[in-house]
């Protein structure tokens, strides 16, 4: 029996396949969290300042906490419809640029990085900002359009 899809149309760009691939990031970086939380409670407690050990466990709050959103707006998707998934994935990836500059910033700080890291921290802030407020602006929308 011959294969007659090309390897382009072999990808699942599926609803289930997006929402599936943004909860398993942000189980992946709920796990990151914990674990490094844990090293951070009982590995860096002798190593680091108290101030640098209260910069280790903010990256390590906030990884956590958007990890959390990235799972909900994986549910999301998988649940509301297509009209809605481009919105929540752009919501998705602006919750992950945070993570990487807010949380890896202040990771590469506490360990006496580069300087030039501190004003990236603000940005991932930034990036943050800019994915809940998408997010919730998108939800809003679609929730009049549905009354």
């Amino acid at each position: 029996m011959e294969n007659t899809e090309s390897p382009t149309n072999n990808q699942d760009t599926s609803p289930s396949r997006s929402g599936v691939v943004w909860v398993s990031l942000g189980a992946c970086m709920a796990g990151l969290s914990v674990m490094l939380g844990a090293f951070g409670a009982h590995s860096l407690k002798a190593r680091l300042t108290e101030k640098k050990l209260a910069t280790f466990h903010t990256a390590t709050d906030y990884l956590g906490y958007h990890a959390l959103g990235l799972i909900a707006i994986g549910i999301l998707i998988l649940v509301l419809n297509e009209e809605l998934r481009a919105k929540l994935q752009r919501s998705a990836r602006w919750i992950s640029a945070g993570i990487a500059l807010f949380s890896g910033s202040l990771y590469v700080l506490t360990f006496d990085g580069p300087r030039f890291f501190g004003p990236i921290t603000p940005l991932g802030g930034l990036c943050f900002m800019i994915g809940w407020f998408t997010l919730a602006i998108s939800l809003f929308k679609y929730s009049r359009t549905r009354v």
